[in-house]
């Protein structure tokens, strides 16, 4: 498998930024969809669980659509904020402050920057989504062990979706996939899960004296 190090800059950033959902931007509301009695109940436990968390953190492993791979460790603290910084030999960190998200390159000392609320981030980092609604789940794709929800994106930026699974038993939040306008996907796969354990304010600090880019 192809290094994520290995690849052009350009590349690389592109593929961060896709992989955290991140590269999209302009999200809406899909079609309405018609869920089962049982794909409702199931998602009325999915809505509780996941509204109930405040914090957490753990590990991640991310894969992208050419086989690059890349790993590291994330904290979310909702509402609004989160931080994905990337092992060795990447030298990336994802900083959400609550109002914009950062990608930076640690390497390069830049940055570029994306509003929150233009980002799909939203829904992870949200104080509250509604989880059960039929105009934010456009799908429910129930597996053995997982629980899929689809999200899809404003047609006006490109066809394209984000992807949820969920534990079928925990209900507990397992990995997302992002799928680009050519059908491309990209994941996160999250473990060592700790929920509950209190936040450090600093990782969520973005370092605005830093050269930036703002992506609108």
């Amino acid at each position: 498998m192809k290094a994520l190090n290995n690849v052009s800059g350009s590349t690389r950033r592109s593929v961060l930024a896709s992989g955290l959902a991140l590269a999209a931007l302009g999200w809406a509301l899909p079609a309405s969809a018609a869920f089962s009695a049982d794909q409702a109940a199931t998602l009325k436990k999915i809505d509780n669980y996941f509204n109930s968390i405040r914090t957490m953190q753990g590990r991640f492993i991310q894969f992208g659509p050419n086989g690059e791979q890349s790993e590291g460790v994330f904290f979310i603290s909702r509402p609004g904020k989160i931080r994905f910084h990337y092992n060795p030999p990447v030298k990336m960190d994802v900083i959400c402050d609550g109002s914009q998200v950062a990608i930076r390159d640690s390497k390069m000392m830049t940055q570029d920057l994306y509003p929150l609320s233009k980002t799909p981030l939203r829904y992870l980092l949200a104080d509250r989504i509604d989880l059960t609604s039929a105009s934010i789940v456009q799908k429910v794709t129930e597996e053995p062990d997982l629980i899929s929800l689809v999200l899809a994106q404003d047609a006006s930026f490109g066809d394209g979706s984000l992807k949820l699974i969920f534990d079928k038993q925990s209900f507990e939040l397992r990995q997302w996939v992002v799928t680009d306008a050519q059908g491309l996907d990209t994941s996160v796969a999250i473990y060592d899960v700790e929920v509950g354990k209190p936040a450090d304010p600093k990782n969520f600090k973005i370092d605005y004296y830093l050269p930036s880019t703002k992506l609108r």
